[in-house]
């Protein structure tokens, strides 16, 4: 379901409940994916709802959801490319590679200019290994990493293989940095917030995510959780 076809609305939950059905969501700052999910049961009365892959609390952005039967084709979708809108923010780092945790380890950027930027930047480009955040949702022997990293576990992470497909710079006004990447499934963008910054020589990590596409699903076209219940409540 989609903006432009909201007059359909009821012939769409009438499929969710029967054959299934999917809808695109813009998840909410601070929304969990599982936040998303959970407010759709309430409101839908449907309790087997999914969704194509996760996006972290801090960011933004489009979700994929499936409702009934439906949730059976999600997989459909888990290797599309990816694309997001992400600010960088560089001269410090964080423990969590974004916003969750103070800033620390500050470092002099008077000597950063554009023309350097643009150059590290680009070097990403293509296929590239990374090391995947220690607060995500990535497990290590069946335990999350993220609840090994608040417990301060020690633990080791595997880089993983990922592509970037291009990366376009909206506009740099440092400590800023505003992109749009295209990347495969399984991308972390804090990851690559992280290590930008280090190739600077500075540190750096992601200040701002939202995800603006999952393969030709764009967020413009989506419908923002309190949407749906607007609609909904008119049945």
């Amino acid at each position: 379901m989609q903006k432009e076809n909201i007059h359909q609305f009821f012939e769409w939950l009438d499929k969710a409940k029967t054959t299934g059905a999917f809808v695109m969501i813009d998840k909410d700052y601070k929304w969990t994916s599982f936040d998303v999910v959970s407010k759709l049961r309430k409101i839908t009365k449907i309790q087997k709802i999914g969704h194509s892959g996760t996006l972290d609390p801090l960011a933004t952005g489009l979700l994929l959801i499936g409702l009934g039967k439906a949730t059976k084709e999600l997989s459909q979708f888990k290797n599309f490319n990816k694309t997001y809108y992400a600010i960088i923010k560089v001269g410090a780092t964080t423990k969590s590679d974004d916003c969750e945790y103070e800033e620390e380890n500050h470092k002099d950027i008077t000597n950063l200019n554009s023309n350097v930027v643009i150059e590290v930047i680009h070097s990403f480009i293509g296929k590239i290994l990374q090391v995947p955040p220690k607060f995500s949702a990535k497990q290590v022997e069946g335990k999350r990493l993220y609840k090994l990293a608040r417990q301060n576990k020690n633990f080791q992470i595997d880089p993983i293989e990922t592509i970037i497909n291009s990366i376009i710079i909206q506009q740099i006004r440092l400590p800023y940095i505003e992109i749009i990447v295209d990347c495969s499934t399984g991308t972390y963008i804090r990851s690559l917030a992280r290590d930008i910054g280090n190739t600077l020589g500075v540190g750096g990590y992601l200040f701002k995510l939202r995800r603006l596409k999952i393969g030709e699903y764009n967020v413009e076209n989506a419908l923002k959780i309190e949407d749906f219940s607007e609609y909904y409540a008119k049945i």
